[in-house]
């Protein structure tokens, strides 16, 4: 939790740069509105998803499948937001927030993909972290793309963020300069958010695995008006 509380101040203090295009579409603050809150569960039971993701991840050995699960968000009618991971029969909590900050998903997407990349490359989080700050700081590659969701095809934006491509210290990153980082939003979409995915390309050692963390709205979860 203290990663994300972090993670949330820096980007905060990133809002108020010249260039806050990029961090206002990813950290859209009204990215939760005309989300309503499910009925509550049955005495014992989970409280239902508001929104449900599926993740995709590859962070291990060449060769080995990825890992797959899922992430729910939930609604309370106090206006907090709870995130949940879950993972066959195991779950755990990634953290609460208010709502009034919009979808806490790209915390939790951002903090993730820079733990796991620091622990494969062997680099410093911090060093990391203080990248993706400046590559929110500055205009993104944005495109317009084409999402189905349920019956749907929607209107997006593409934003993609490269934070190593231009660093002094590139060289000494190796594959993991080249990590992209590629968020797709739109109006129509319930979160904002519809996928958030990092990738490094493989490298030519036997042990150099890519390094994938996709996740996507799946329409199992929407909630509706």
């Amino acid at each position: 939790m203290r990663l994300f509380v972090l993670l949330l101040v820096m980007l905060g203090s990133a809002a108020t740069a010249s260039a806050a295009g990029t961090y206002d579409l990813l950290f859209h603050k009204g990215g939760l509105s005309g989300l309503h809150v499910p009925a509550p569960a049955s005495a014992g039971k989970e409280p239902p998803d508001a929104l449900l993701y599926d993740r995709v991840l590859l962070s291990g050995k060449k060769g080995e499948a990825p890992d797959n699960d899922n992430i729910g968000l939930q609604l309370s009618a106090d206006d907090n937001v709870a995130l949940i991971l879950r993972q066959g029969p195991r779950m755990r909590s990634l953290g609460n927030f208010p709502a009034s900050v919009g979808n806490p998903l790209i915390m939790y997407f951002l903090e993730s993909t820079l733990s796991d990349v620091a622990a494969q490359s062997g680099g410093s989080p911090y060093y990391i972290r203080n990248r993706i700050k400046e590559a929110l700081m500055k205009d993104a590659e944005i495109v317009p793309v084409s999402v189905h969701l349920g019956d749907r095809d929607i209107a997006a934006q593409k934003v993609t963020l490269r934070p190593l491509e231009k660093d002094k210290a590139r060289s000494k990153m190796g594959r993991f300069a080249e990590l992209a980082l590629s968020v797709t939003v739109s109006e129509q979409v319930p979160g904002w958010l519809y996928s958030l995915e990092a990738n490094v390309p493989e490298g030519q050692g036997p042990e150099d695995a890519g390094y994938r963390n996709a996740i996507t709205l799946t329409d199992k979860g929407e909630a509706k008006p």
